[in-house]
């Protein structure tokens, strides 16, 4: 993969679908070229694009997509962690072939309980089977959704084995002394650790950690982006608060409606509120609810188009 790795503040890119529940390739490149104008990257297929909703097809069409229309793939970090190891491994070449910064690897996700030697077999398996030593994985530690840990005897072990190609990881755990753990014993080792929601990015940043990659980074990337790259302004921490009323208010709705109903607002395309099944899109009210929330803020998202 490119030599280049990924730091500040990525966006698990939202998946627009067409009225049939097909992906809109041509809509997720206007808002990657949106995100990327406001200096974010691009964590596409993590847990706010809907990956798990979509076929290994689907995200390889997208994927090949991204890169034809001109999305710098070094700006990419593809979420490839299947429950089947070798759906990861196909995910996974093609990130590689394409030249991608990265990818993000959930672990298998479907039997709960095991143990780390399991977890420890499953990501040599995927290592050994893509077989090129560009390949950069960036462990997905999200236990409030995947019931499966990335535990700190897992990442050492790895890390011994797999010195360079095990890059880092998201801790998605919502646990700061999990992220602070993971910061003094592996950062300095080269182990990029980034937090799971921009409401740790000023901490983590001052831990020596890499950024975040965050829901809410789809919609406020500017002003996220700014404290990525100005922590040691004396005014990071009043960022850090209007970042957390931001994303505050997007909290009391289920996330991924809420970004796509905030992203149709803001563009003028309703379209962007469409998710797939089991989700559901926010109802009149509450997406009225959202909006007026944001506009007590005066938040805004300029350059945000429907075409």
């Amino acid at each position: 993969m490119n030599t280049r790795r990924s730091q500040g503040v990525l966006a698990p890119v939202v998946t627009p679908f067409t009225a049939d529940l097909r992906p809109d390739s041509a809509r997720l490149v206007r808002h990657c070229r949106w995100l990327l104008h406001n200096n974010v990257g691009l964590a596409v297929f993590g847990t706010n694009s809907e990956a798990n909703s979509m076929t290994v097809p689907e995200k390889l069409a997208l994927l090949d997509a991204l890169v034809q229309a001109g999305i710098p793939p070094d700006r990419m970090m593809p979420g490839t962690g299947c429950c089947a190891f070798p759906d990861t491994v196909e995910l996974t070449r093609r990130a590689v072939q394409h030249g991608c910064a990265g990818v993000l690897m959930l672990p298998p996700f479907y039997y709960k309980g095991v143990a780390d030697d399991g977890l420890f077999a499953s990501y040599a398996e995927i290592i050994e089977r893509v077989g090129d030593a560009r390949l950069r994985i960036y462990l997905y530690h999200i236990p409030p959704v995947s019931h499966v840990p990335i535990t700190l005897a897992l990442i050492a072990r790895l890390l011994a084995r797999y010195p360079g190609t095990i890059a880092g990881i998201k801790d998605s755990s919502g646990d700061w002394s999990n992220t602070r753990a993971m910061l003094d014993q592996f950062q300095p080792h080269g182990f990029d650790v980034f937090a799971g929601s921009e409401t740790f990015l000023l901490a983590t940043l001052r831990g020596r950690g890499a950024g975040c990659i965050s829901a809410t980074a789809n919609v406020n990337p500017a002003a996220t982006a700014k404290l990525a790259n100005e922590w040691r302004q004396s005014d990071a921490d009043a960022t850090q608060r209007d970042l957390d009323a931001v994303r505050a208010a997007f909290q009391k709705f289920p996330m991924i409606p809420a970004l796509k109903g905030a992203i149709a607002h803001f563009c003028g395309d309703p379209s962007w509120s469409i998710v797939r099944p089991p989700l559901v899109a926010l109802s009149v009210d509450q997406r009225r609810e959202l909006i007026n929330a944001l506009e007590r803020l005066q938040f805004s998202m300029p350059g945000l188009v429907a075409a």
